[in-house]
């Protein structure tokens, strides 16, 4: 197996400032520095649906996700590392992470059976028998070669407690699997806590994973449900248990409030699928709200999405002509929503993260909360 050498200072975790508990930091990656907080858009098959990766620069993205499920039924992990890997098989030489597989995998209800030692299942795509253990989700990400990768684990509904610890005690053998069939230095291996809305289960995984000395550590297994005071006061029962020096990583969560309400309390790294399946729904991320584009009030409208946001669509097209066309049913709509509902969360983390630094973190998102006059909802 081809890898890169591990550089010194290699998965090295900075903090640049703190604001009460927000932080601003820098994690370095073999593909480069990641500026903390971040937005992650998702690259489900190695590609952001209806994006170029010239389009995702040009937004200004850091670091993408890819999943491990997906690329590992089609084409095939093998396939990937025989053409260089998925930072050259996609083109993109930033930064790239892959999830472990787990979330899709149990998303396929019938189709799967779990046991403590592995979850066998049938493919959404042909219905073909496969058996993921946690050695082989390890495998797949080190032969597609991320910069990041993710334990297996098993993310339960989020209030039943029962099955909640089953599935946390499940995922954290799995975790100590997934260290162990570990082999490359040029991958960040982050463990996964579990445990539902149940805080003391959270605790407890808290503890237990923070036991494993990794680069990073994620809260899986919230944004699926549960009420906004209860993800809350889960990231902040974790977060007083991860170790500050690490970079915490809160998967699956994509709208601006959530973004605001996890960094301020100390959550450096996003992702969310949000984004791109919005605007294929013909929605638009803005500070005031989501305004659906396909409402017969913007015919007219000669104003951008938004007039405070500087992307590739707002400076150049009009309501109007994005509303036309979605009743063309021309794709090209989704391409320029997309681009302005991922500029829109790169633009707030990159505006929080200055904020921090300059210790002005509580204005600048209330700023982002209240809406903006600018911006016509519609």
């Amino acid at each position: 197996m081809t890898q890169t050498a591990s550089q010194p200072g290699m998965f090295e975790f900075q903090i640049k400032a703190i604001d009460n508990g927000a932080r601003a930091g820098l994690f370095r990656t073999p593909h480069g520095p990641i500026e903390t907080p971040v937005f992650m858009p998702v690259g489900t098959q190695a590609t952001v649906k209806s994006l170029t990766p010239a389009q995702l620069e040009d937004i200004g993205v850091q670091v993408l996700l890819s999943n491990t499920y997906h690329l590992y039924l089609r084409p095939g992990a093998d396939v990937v590392q025989s053409l260089g890997g998925l930072h050259h098989f996609m083109n993109w030489e930033k930064p790239i992470l892959t999830d472990s597989g787990g979330y899709q995998v149990f998303s396929l209800g019938a189709l799967r059976r779990i046991s403590n030692d592995s979850v066998i299942f049938k493919s959404h795509i042909d219905g073909s028998l496969h058996e993921l253990k946690p050695e082989f989700a390890i495998r797949i990400q080190e032969s597609l070669g991320a910069d990041i990768i993710m334990a297996f684990d098993e993310c339960p509904a989020p209030d039943e407690r029962e099955y909640n610890e089953t599935a946390m005690n499940r995922t954290h053998q799995w975790l100590r699997r997934c260290v162990q069939a570990k082999t490359r230095s040029d991958q960040a291996l982050f463990g996964i806590v579990q445990g539902g809305i149940f805080q003391d289960l959270r605790a407890k995984s808290a503890e237990f994973v923070s036991s494993f000395d990794l680069p990073g550590y994620a809260i899986g297994g919230l944004s699926v449900g549960e009420s906004k005071s209860k993800m809350h006061s889960t990231i902040e029962t974790v977060n007083q248990i991860l170790p500050a020096e690490k970079p915490r990583y809160l998967m699956g969560v994509g709208t601006v409030p959530d973004l605001i309400e996890g960094i301020k309390r100390g959550v450096d790294m996003f992702d969310c699928v949000l984004p791109t399946r919005l605007a294929r729904h013909h929605a638009a991320l803005t500070r005031a709200g989501r305004i659906n584009l396909s409402n017969a009030a913007h015919t007219l409208s000669s104003a951008p999405i938004d007039e405070t946001c500087s992307c590739y669509t707002c400076r150049n097209f009009s309501r109007a002509y994005l509303r036309h066309l979605i009743i063309a049913k021309e794709m090209l709509s989704a391409t320029l929503i997309s681009i302005h509902n991922i500029t829109t969360l790169v633009q707030l983390t990159k505006e929080l993260r200055q904020s921090i630094m300059n210790h002005t973190f509580e204005a600048t998102s209330k700023a982002w909360l209240q809406p903006n006059s600018h911006v016509q909802k519609g």
